[in-house]
């Protein structure tokens, strides 16, 4: 029987390493939402029509991303904090192609069924959650890690979906706030904003999806073989403590 996953634990955690790991995950988020923030206001401003492509564009871009930091939380996991901005951005190159691949369609499929009647939207965005992750650290291939995703998810997904609805609450709330105020005074302060927002708080989401795939597979007691120089893993997940 799979075990089930503990919501407060993993919101708790994926704050304790925003934190502690700000002065890398705020140069390696500029990297990839400075672009993207950009492309997404300027589509929306252009045509309210064109809203749906700004918004697929950022879930591609937050795939990237969740594929660079998945790297930093296996590290933190294991004792290691000595990651940089550009090796997290070197970790998702031998799979980029696949990881866009994965979020153009994960993209689509979720958009649409947003359109349709919104629940089958809610239930591919948690069954897919962490399909970034598994492209990265297990790399199955082609779209596979999408059917690898909901196997994890399997037995959890209310509790996955509990941990993307609070932080969706809470980052709605945060980053609404402060674009609409930004572009009551202009659009290219609206510009500026969204992208700054972005690079603040999409770690946040980034983040949780890649504890999210340690602690689901903790839960299924998945067996994956340790690379040759990293420490035993304890049962939890976490390296020994030092004697």
């Amino acid at each position: 029987m799979t075990k089930s996953i503990d919501v407060g634990e993993v919101i708790r955690r994926t704050f304790r390493i925003y934190v502690d790991q700000a002065p890398v995950l705020m140069p390696a988020a500029a990297v990839v939402f400075a672009i993207s923030g950009v492309l997404r206001v300027v589509l929306t401003a252009a045509s309210p029509g064109l809203s749906l492509l700004g918004s697929l564009v950022a879930l591609i871009a937050t795939t990237l991303y969740t594929g660079m930091v998945t790297e930093l939380v296996s590290d933190v996991r294991d004792g290691r904090r000595d990651a940089s901005a550009g090796q997290l951005l070197s970790a998702v190159m031998p799979v980029l192609g696949q990881l866009i691949l994965v979020a153009v369609v994960a993209g689509v499929g979720i958009l649409i069924g947003f359109l349709l009647i919104v629940i089958p939207g809610l239930i591919l965005l948690t069954i897919w959650s962490v399909a970034a992750p598994v492209v990265v650290l297990e790399r199955p291939g082609g779209l596979r890690a999408l059917s690898r995703s909901r196997e994890l998810v399997r037995g959890n997904g209310w509790n996955v979906f509990a941990v993307i609805l609070v932080l969706v609450i809470l980052l709605v709330i945060v980053a609404g706030a402060l674009e609409i105020g930004a572009v009551a005074v202009s659009t290219a302060v609206g510009v500026v904003v969204t992208v700054v927002v972005g690079i603040l708080l999409t770690p946040i989401s980034s983040l949780a999806a890649a504890v999210l795939y340690f602690e689901l597979r903790d839960a299924h007691a998945v067996e994956v073989p340790p690379e040759p120089d990293l420490p035993p893993m304890q049962s939890g997940g976490f390296p020994p403590a030092a004697e």
